[in-house]
């Protein structure tokens, strides 16, 4: 089970303690959702807060690009160092050239769909991608519900490349939280993107720890 939390439910005014509640916590990775207020209907944050995210974390970074044209980012966000890089098949014309730019970086590929996109979009991506960021509420805002139909996506993904011996992970990304994530985990999910779900918590690290011990029980 690996955790994300999403720095864009951090409170900024004390963005440095966020990053290290992060750094203490038995999470895996920082989840990084850049808008452009274009494909999304918000704006989040640039370059400024990769180069703090990049200086302190302590853990790898996780980048979803939430913009149209992101072929012409990719590059510049790779500088961090990150771990990852996921963009949306719905923003990007070049589909397969950008991400195997990507991969060509040795930076591990991810393909983003929104709740509307069928999963059939993965097939012929399959030799270009890590993991599939799926989406698990209409993209842009966070403390949204999490869309139900997104389930059978994540089984008919884990049935696909349980069939085709394939390794890609499955990330979900959008109101997970301590009552679903172990649901999700069970149907196929590895990545679990929190938002509001970590952040706000009175205990942040020990919320995860938690969560992780839950998963070894089961």
């Amino acid at each position: 089970m690996i955790i994300a939390p999403s720095i864009l439910a951090a409170d900024f005014g004390k963005l440095r303690e966020e990053i290290e509640i992060v750094n203490e916590s038995s999470a895996d990775l920082f989840h990084v959702d850049v808008m452009d207020g274009v494909f999304v209907p918000n704006i989040s944050f640039g370059f400024p807060v990769m180069e703090v995210l990049a200086k302190y974390a302590k853990k790898p970074l996780d980048v979803h690009l939430m913009i149209v044209q992101p072929e012409r980012y990719t590059d510049r966000f790779m500088d961090f160092g990150l771990q990852s890089l996921s963009i949306h098949f719905e923003a990007c014309v070049q589909v397969h050239r950008t991400l195997e730019s990507i991969k060509n970086k040795g930076v591990k590929t991810g393909i983003a769909i929104n709740p509307g996109t069928s999963e059939s979009v993965v097939e012929p991506l399959r030799d270009l991608i890590d993991f599939v960021n799926l989406m698990t509420v209409n993209p842009g805002f966070g403390g949204q519900s999490f869309i139900q139909s997104v389930v059978r996506k994540i089984e008919n993904l884990d049935n696909f490349r349980r069939e085709e011996e394939l390794d890609f992970l499955i990330e979900l990304d959008g109101a997970i939280t301590g009552d679903n994530i172990h649901e999700m985990a069970v149907i196929g999910a590895d990545i679990f993107v929190m938002g509001t779900a970590f952040f706000k918590q009175k205990d942040p690290v020990a919320f995860v720890s938690d969560i992780k011990l839950k998963a070894m029980i089961d």
